[in-house]
């Protein structure tokens, strides 16, 4: 049963992956006509290399950095944002507390793309269509993230020990910045995590804010070179990318994520596991 399950997971997640990465080294009539797992060559590799740089003067670059920006800076006000929330649902009493825990998770479970409009109404509104802005802003306010912390500060966060931090006469905020914020780091690293893989794939609120291609995330940069793939769209332009420069600017949309997982999995596990038991 175990080695079963080995297999199908291999199936379904490995050789898709194995796959993409040797397309990536292969010529579009190698990717057609060679055994799938087959490799290429280092010559063809760097051919689609030069290819996909070239595409609009190093466009994929111009795309990956625009993700970058957007990403991190949604990534450092959505922590400003949500972990103080959360605590403050989970630690606090106040008027509204409960009807705001109910607003938040209905939002965390309505699909993105039900929030578009309104969401591009309000920008509008405020004149900053096609600015980084109307991009980070919508990405800063991260309702799962909320619920994160907020399970986290009701289920793993000693009450004893802010009660006594309280009795010897720390504030509500000095409780939180020195006991419970230093305490918190396996969830800030957990909503971290999420928060910046959900800005880094978002593609439909970018497709319809931003009008000027110079001024897309990768995701949507990645949606252009399919449009103009000839075999995916028989009415591709003069400027035709053939399958293998796709599958190369695929793995560079792909190693950012990668490597922020890599250097936060530790943290990840702790966050996940946090609140499992209790003493």
């Amino acid at each position: 049963m175990r080695a079963l399950v080995l297999v199908i997971f291999l199936l379904f997640f490995v050789v898709p992956v194995l796959w993409l990465v040797l397309a990536a080294t292969k010529t579009d009539e190698q990717l057609v006509h060679d055994n799938p797992l087959s490799p290429g060559s280092w010559t063809a590799l760097r051919h689609n290399w030069d290819a996909l740089t070239a595409y609009q003067g190093d466009a994929i670059f111009q795309w990956l950095g625009n993700s970058a920006l957007y990403s991190f800076v949604a990534l450092a006000i959505t922590l400003c944002v949500t972990i103080p929330a959360g605590y403050a649902l989970a630690m606090t009493e106040f008027r509204g507390r409960r009807t705001l825990l109910v607003a938040t998770l209905i939002v965390m479970l309505m699909p993105n793309a039900t929030l578009v409009v309104p969401l591009f109404l309000e920008v509008n509104a405020v004149h900053l269509i096609g600015s980084m802005w109307s991009i980070i802003l919508p990405y800063s306010f991260y309702p799962f993230g909320v619920y994160l912390t907020y399970i986290y500060f009701s289920t793993a966060l000693p009450k004893d020990l802010l009660a006594a931090a309280k009795i010897d006469g720390c504030s509500e905020f000095g409780v939180f910045r020195r006991i419970a914020l230093p305490l918190a780091a396996p969830v800030i690293a957990l909503v971290g995590f999420f928060g910046f893989v959900a800005n880094w794939t978002n593609y439909f609120l970018p497709y319809v804010l931003m009008p000027d291609s110079r001024q897309f995330p990768v995701q949507v940069g990645l949606g252009t070179l399919l449009n103009n793939v000839p075999q995916f769209n028989p009415t591709a332009g003069t400027v035709e990318v053939q399958r293998p420069e796709l599958a190369l600017a695929t793995l560079l949309a792909i190693i950012p994520v990668l490597v922020v997982f890599l250097f936060s999995q530790r943290f990840l596990v702790t966050g996940m596991l946090a609140g499992a038991t209790k003493e």
